[in-house]
């Protein structure tokens, strides 16, 4: 398409995301430089984006080669600056893959790095992936266990598509990244859907972000953002930490058995007037659908704040079960603080429980008969690794 066509498409999925948090807008400018792109759109592109959050980038953008100011005879490549020691010399039990965009190393892309790694391998193969926004769908098929994803920070490193329920054949086919390998793990690197946020009760508007089916997955200071179903929580034991969640409506969901530590939960549903009671997000919608499946989420230590009048969770399935222990919520969590997805019958089966919260938010006076204040006999299960059997992988 043309570059007037292609720099509006690009506003509109920008604008899409960062409309209601835009600390990532720096990133995705300078970002947007660093690409090829000819004068005219990168001109367009800066010139949309920059009034709007207040950052000035000009209008000169990288090529690969330059002359150096100080000797018209020398040609500086943009790779000069890249780390010597990326990828390391391989060793008995890793292998290091190295992605960037720019073609400084082994692949431009994150599917080609993936593609790449051997099937079944015992080994771990670390997939170095330099600072940028990579646009594209990636799968990891379960016959690639033992991947690690390693970028240069969540505010520097990111994996981004625009999937739908409606253009990918459902909510769980629309995941940017897709994990069905087991012993994932990702590092400083953040995983977006930049599709429009939907309204609540639009159809066929959710968006995944990441979707984790694989078994002993593992998150480190990580970032997931979207609205409708950002994080894709699927099936399997799955650890988070110190990671950045940000969505609108049910933006963790899934059966997998997580424990969530030290993260921040950001609602980015529209603000509700003072006075109003409507519900506009949930943080969670658990799917344990039976009594005899051992799965739930537990948050440890997380803050929860953003916009809207949200619930914590709502169940999805009969059996949901979610713990909130030593979080800090904002008045944004309705006074009844869950849902039972409208269906008494979910009442006597669901448990959702809350230990040791604090923040306007976290007042049970008013919770839902269901929901349970947890006493520390009953918390204990749900405050270490120990409920995700970490001991064991982690």
């Amino acid at each position: 398409m043309g570059s007037k066509k292609t720099c509006l498409a690009v506003l509109i999925v920008v604008l899409a995301v960062f409309s209601s948090t835009n600390f990532m807008v720096p990133v995705l400018l300078s970002s947007l430089r660093d690409l090829s792109l000819d004068a005219e759109l990168f001109t367009c592109l800066s010139s949309g984006l920059s009034p709007l959050f207040g950052w000035h980038l000009g209008c000169h953008h990288h090529r690969h080669r330059h002359k150096h100011p100080d000797d018209s005879q020398r040609t500086v490549s943009i790779c000069d600056n890249f780390p010597p020691d990326i990828p390391p010399p391989e060793t008995n039990t890793t292998v290091t893959l190295c992605v960037d965009r720019n073609g400084c190393c082994n692949f431009t892309t994150v599917q080609a790095a993936v593609d790449a790694a051997g099937n079944f391998s015992q080994k771990r193969t670390v997939i170095w992936i330099n600072s940028g926004i990579y646009y594209e769908k990636v799968t990891i098929l379960r016959t690639r266990p033992n991947i690690t994803f390693q970028g240069q920070g969540y505010l520097s490193t990111a994996i981004a598509w625009n999937g739908t329920a409606s253009s990918s054949g459902g909510t769980f086919y629309s995941g940017s990244v897709q994990v069905f390998s087991n012993n994932f793990m990702a590092r400083n690197i953040s995983f977006m859907n930049i599709a429009p946020i939907p309204n609540p009760g639009d159809v066929g508007g959710q968006a995944v972000a990441i979707r984790i089916s694989g078994d002993q997955a593992s998150f480190w200071g990580c970032g997931f953002f979207g609205a409708q179903d950002t994080l894709h929580d699927d099936r399997g034991r799955h650890y988070f930490r110190d990671c950045y969640i940000q969505g609108s409506i049910d933006f963790i969901f899934g059966d997998a058995r997580s424990l969530y530590e030290n993260c921040q939960l950001i609602s980015i549903a529209a603000p509700v007037p003072p006075g109003q009671k409507v519900i506009n997000g949930a943080v969670t919608a658990h799917g344990r659908a039976s009594k005899d499946e051992n799965t739930g989420f537990a948050f440890m230590n997380a803050s929860i704040g953003g916009t809207g009048r949200i619930w914590l969770g709502r169940a999805w399935r009969p059996f949901s079960r979610v713990v909130f222990a030593f979080t800090t919520m904002t008045d944004i969590i309705a006074p009844e603080g869950w849902n039972d997805f409208n269906d008494a019958t979910r009442d006597q089966t669901i448990f959702y429980g809350e230990y040791n919260c604090s923040g306007a938010g976290a007042n049970m006076s008013l919770r839902a008969p269901y929901v349970q204040r947890l006493n520390d006999t009953q918390a204990l299960p749900f405050l270490n690794i120990s409920f995700i059997d970490g001991d064991q992988w982690l």
